[in-house]
């Protein structure tokens, strides 16, 4: 175990380029409204493409939400780490400090996931009137459950907030700015009986769009008349998350700003980012270049070692393929042969992708993970990683 520890850890370091100062974390003050407390800067920064958190950590007060409320991992990822990438437009990693929410707890996030109710069905479900403030559409009992369904479906599944602290002159950190996320279905799902069969209502993008920027417009008015947030600014971005049964993310769409001094929205600001399969007819389709670069490694691959399937994952920036991360399950018989096969996709990854594109190769067999092969764009040479 310490020898794999001491391998990870060598690893990171060649992949960042830099080796750490492991000097003494800088004291500071951090301040909110009704006090202060001691905290913590680590010195150490992996890459100012991340951000440092204070120490000691502090979990969101949502925390276990959205593993509840997402459809997959891979959405309950691209949604926590696609929130942030937007933050890096507003919150330089340079000047602020990330921290999970601390402001949105689990009960009213739980209340705002809530359908709006009538009295009766605050009555029927022991709630107060001051509990009323459920974000998605009254369901008023009226027709078939299929029409009450397909007439009003749930569109909001989470909410998400992440903090980002900036640093002042007197060794204090402080609330400087917050991300809001707030995840939509694209589709809804539904019983008709308890424990009975789950039908299925697909959320055009155009009307997922209109409600969700309706639902944010709401969300910004309440965000606003919180004390924690006077003069705080506010980005609240919306993300339509995928079927139960995609195997890749969902994405972000547009985001929008709230100014320190105002409740309203700003502007809507589209994200043009989406994932694609590899390969899938979808993929061929929209970007039928990538596709056959793909499928020239996969049957190159294929064609030397029998393999359950290589499949990869892209990641579009602006139609741009920016990140592709993929997936060989492989049947080996020995370690010579796993060294001998990885080394051959090391090098049909240099032959058959434009440099570009940052890739990601994971070789895995029956026994768990066997070799990582990493590609930076422009880079000569991959990294390539065998687990012992």
């Amino acid at each position: 175990m310490k020898k794999w520890l001491a391998v990870a850890l060598a690893a990171v370091l060649l992949l960042t380029g830099c080796a750490p100062k492991f000097e003494k974390n800088k004291e500071v003050v951090q301040k909110t409204d009704d006090k202060t407390e001691k905290a913590f800067i680590p010195n150490y920064q992996i890459s100012n493409k991340y951000y440092r958190t204070i120490l000691p950590f502090k979990p969101s007060k949502t925390r276990g939400m959205v593993v509840a409320n997402l459809n997959s991992r891979y959405d309950i990822k691209e949604f926590e780490t696609g929130l942030m990438r937007i933050a890096k437009s507003e919150y330089s990693p340079e000047k602020y400090l990330f921290q999970e929410g601390q402001i949105l707890d689990k009960k009213t996030v739980s209340l705002w996931l809530n359908r709006k109710y009538t009295a009766k069905q605050l009555k029927d479900e022991g709630l107060e009137a001051s509990d009323n403030i459920g974000l998605n559409p009254l369901d008023d009992e009226k027709g078939s459950i299929d029409d009450r369904n397909k007439k009003n479906p749930i569109y909001l599944a989470h909410v998400l907030e992440q903090d980002y602290l900036v640093k002042t002159d007197k060794d204090t950190v402080k609330l400087g700015g917050v991300m809001i996320g707030l995840a939509l279905n694209s589709v809804h799902y539904y019983q008709k009986e308890k424990y009975g069969a789950t039908y299925e209502r697909k959320i055009p993008h155009k009307e997922l769009k209109a409600e969700g920027e309706k639902i944010a417009a709401e969300v910004a008015r309440r965000l606003r008349g919180m004390s924690e947030l006077k003069g705080i600014p506010v980005t609240i971005a919306l993300f339509e998350q995928e079927s139960k049964s995609s195997v890749v993310p969902g994405n972000f769409f547009e985001y929008a700003t709230v100014d320190a001094n105002s409740s309203s929205l700003n502007a809507w600001e589209p994200i043009k980012e989406k994932y694609y399969l590899f390969p899938d007819t979808t993929s061929e389709k929209d970007h039928r270049d990538d596709w056959t670069f793909f499928m020239n490694f996969k049957q190159d691959v294929e064609k030397y070692f029998s393999s359950n399937g290589v499949i990869g994952r892209g990641f579009y920036k602006d139609d741009q393929l920016t990140d592709l991360r993929i997936e060989i399950p492989i049947q080996f018989y020995g370690e010579a042969e796993a060294i001998g096969f990885t080394q051959y996709v090391a090098g049909l990854l240099m032959d058959n992708f434009p440099d570009y594109i940052s890739i990601e190769v994971n070789i895995t067999s029956v026994n768990g993970p066997e070799a990582l092969i990493e590609k930076k764009p422009k880079e000569k040479e991959p990294y390539v990683h065998i687990y012992k």
